[in-house]
């Protein structure tokens, strides 16, 4: 959590800032499930959109070499600015929390700063992730669903990049779930991984890195400038998926890890095949990219159910990581300290 900026040696210091980030943690989780996302001219998603847009369309244009380190320089300018930014917000508030002074924490001033500085960070949090805008679109894909199959094509663009003019219902299904799990990973689990790990740095780095990825790690006119952006995020979603994929099995598992693995490496990617398989063996269902891959194909066709059942399954898996947070927290602030 970057806690080794700081020499402060004293134990209790440790602990309130680790409560800190706990607390950060969870209001931010808190604040995305009653409000969802902060205006776009507020959110720093779509500011990270928008440099990488203006780059993107210089860089397309150029030779495949050039393109390729012109896209490496962009990519890293734009890490070191979100990453700096992210710190230095970071080192204001964990240096408030170490001069507060602990023997009055039972003060109520002193409360009220622990308390304001742990929103604050929390509210710089909160635009890393995304559960309600995923629950809520993935919701509307059925609900578009139940009233026709074209109008269910037609919400499924909200959420996927693959042509849907041609699927099924249970295809459209199919699609929305696999989003629901991958997006799971990216929105969610992983910005979380990285900022009980490297602090509100890394929860913004990886957002920019996965932001990149969606938008630049595309074969096609974005091939050679998105190729540092695409194994970016290979590397740093590569643990995380992984975690997702476990915990999907901790809270649903009635399937082996041995048949995860499996169908985990059926997808092109090296990362999303993992949540995705994960949520098809927990529902029992087949997930399937046409002419791509086939995930659990032994499972039966989804119905409007296991789309509800899959989101309860992300529910839970998100409250267990929120949960697992407090002890890997205090592992690292101690180890740290």
């Amino acid at each position: 959590m970057l806690l080794a900026l700081f020499s402060l040696h004293d134990p209790l210091a440790w602990l309130a800032v680790a409560a800190g980030w706990l607390a950060a943690l969870w209001l931010a989780l808190a604040i995305d499930w009653r409000w969802g996302e902060p205006a776009a001219a507020w959110h720093p998603v779509v500011w990270m959109g928008r440099y990488l847009g203006l780059c993107g369309q210089r860089l397309k244009a150029w030779p495949p070499a050039a393109a390729f380190v012109g896209g490496a320089l962009a990519w890293w300018a734009g890490a070191v600015v979100v990453g700096g930014l992210a710190g230095g917000l970071q080192w204001l508030v964990v240096d408030q929390w170490l001069r507060l002074d602990l023997t009055a924490l039972a003060l109520s001033w002193a409360w009220l700063a622990w308390a304001g500085l742990a929103l604050l960070l929390a509210i710089a949090l909160k635009p890393m992730l995304a559960w309600r805008m995923l629950r809520s679109e993935v919701l509307a894909v059925e609900a578009a669903l139940q009233t026709s199959l074209p109008d269910g094509r037609k919400r499924l663009t909200w959420l996927v990049s693959r042509a849907t003019a041609s699927l099924s219902d249970s295809e459209v299904r199919e699609s929305a779930i696999e989003s629901l799990a991958e997006n799971l990973n990216d929105s969610v689990v992983a910005p979380i991984f990285w900022f009980v790990l490297l602090g509100l740095p890394g929860a913004a780095v990886y957002r920019f890195a996965n932001t990149a990825d969606a938008m630049w790690g595309y074969r096609g006119e974005w091939e050679w400038a998105g190729k540092c952006a695409a194994r970016a995020d290979d590397v740093l979603s590569w643990v995380p998926a992984r975690l997702t994929a476990g915990l999907i099995w901790l809270v649903a598992g009635d399937f082996r890890l041995a048949g995860l693995r499996r169908e985990a490496v059926q997808t092109p990617s090296p990362n999303s095949g993992w949540p995705m398989a994960a949520m098809a063996l927990a529902l029992g269902v087949a997930l399937r990219k046409p002419g791509v891959y086939v995930l659990n194909p032994a499972g039966r066709a989804p119905q409007a159910v296991d789309t509800l059942q899959a989101i309860a399954i992300a529910s839970k898996v998100i409250l267990t990581l929120a949960a697992f947070a407090l002890p890997a927290t205090v592992l690292i602030a101690f180890g740290m300290g």
